[in-house]
């Protein structure tokens, strides 16, 4: 699909991030001239003027959005108000601005946050609608979900080329380890790392473990996010992930095996399990645009955690 990306302007909204990065990578690989990539500092997208002068600026064929204010179960619970509005107003004034500047395509991207909370597993791209999420990140997950309501309807009315594409949770090397707002497999490896190199009898993992969740490789939703780009152009929603799920029990424990922690692992039942089961039914992925993800689990979090090891022993060698 090189001939797909010759002399295309793009830009990668959020292309400086872990996904974004990886994004960008792949859009060089296949040929896409020097994607742009805007900056908050220049180009705030809460701020309608902001986005006016980066289309103008960047004069895009295709804009891929992945910027977005997120975290961890902890980060949403204390900002609801901030995730709710930066995400919201980013999106839609993004898609409303790129469609009046002509922009041939917009590929949106949600979260699996986005789902009922008591969705029948695995989640299907037809059950989004029927009911509420689960309330701890319902919030960023409803302000995600309405970029799909206005891409279907600036489909309908201006027959402008916006897709929709669902992710699961994300993980790899170069994730967000702030226990602050980070995710649940950076969170848990640092606590692992940490207690195993401090050989601490114990660590504190928030929840009860029984919830399920999955994981996709960031180099694997990557690779998702250009081939829908390049080869789908449908109005529905698309599942982005592994079709798989494991516990949170289960994670802690295979995580633990593999940064060398063997001390105990203690359930603090007072903090949220967050939505009790998440799978995505991937096939239309699938069948849609050729994507089912290569890495295995196992494989992924070594490199995880190798990098996250690897960046710790560089810091110590800065500090000192």
């Amino acid at each position: 699909m090189e001939t797909f990306w010759a002399g295309k302007r793009v830009v990668v909204t959020g292309g400086a991030g872990f996904l974004g990065a990886r994004v960008v990578d792949a859009l060089l690989r296949r040929g896409c001239p020097a994607p742009f990539v805007p900056r908050s500092a220049a180009h705030d997208l809460r701020d309608e003027a902001a986005i006016r002068r980066l289309l103008a600026e960047a004069r895009p064929d295709l804009i891929i959005h992945l910027a977005a204010v997120v975290g961890g179960i902890g980060a949403n619970r204390a900002n609801p108000g901030r995730f709710f509005y930066d995400n919201l107003m980013m999106g839609a004034q993004l898609m409303e601005q790129a469609r009046r500047a002509g922009v041939g395509k917009f590929v949106a991207i949600g979260t699996v946050c986005s789902y009922p909370k008591f969705a029948p597993v695995p989640f299907r791209e037809e059950d989004l609608w029927n009911g509420y999420p689960e309330e701890t990140n319902a919030p960023y997950g409803l302000a995600k979900k309405m970029l799909l309501v206005q891409a279907q309807a600036y489909r309908q009315q201006y027959g402008f080329n916006a897709v929709f594409l669902l992710p699961v949770n994300l993980y790899g090397p170069g994730d967000n380890f702030d226990p602050e707002s980070s995710h649940v497999i950076p969170a848990l490896i640092k606590k692992c790392v940490e207690a195993a190199e401090q050989r601490a009898p114990e660590v504190v993992v928030w929840g009860t473990g029984r919830a399920t969740r999955e994981f996709l490789y960031v180099d694997d939703a990557a690779e998702a996010i250009v081939l829908a780009a390049e080869r789908y152009d449908g109005a529905e929603p698309v599942n982005v992930g592994a079709g798989q799920e494991i516990s949170i029990k289960d994670l802690v424990e295979l995580i633990a095996r593999l940064t060398g922690f063997s001390g105990r692992l203690v359930w603090d039942t007072t903090k949220p399990d967050g939505q009790p089961r998440r799978m995505l039914d991937t096939s239309r992925a699938a069948t849609s645009f050729g994507f089912v993800a290569k890495t295995p689990f196992e494989e992924g979090l070594r490199r995880t955690i190798a990098w996250y090891q690897g960046a710790r022993a560089t810091a110590g060698e800065g500090a000192r």
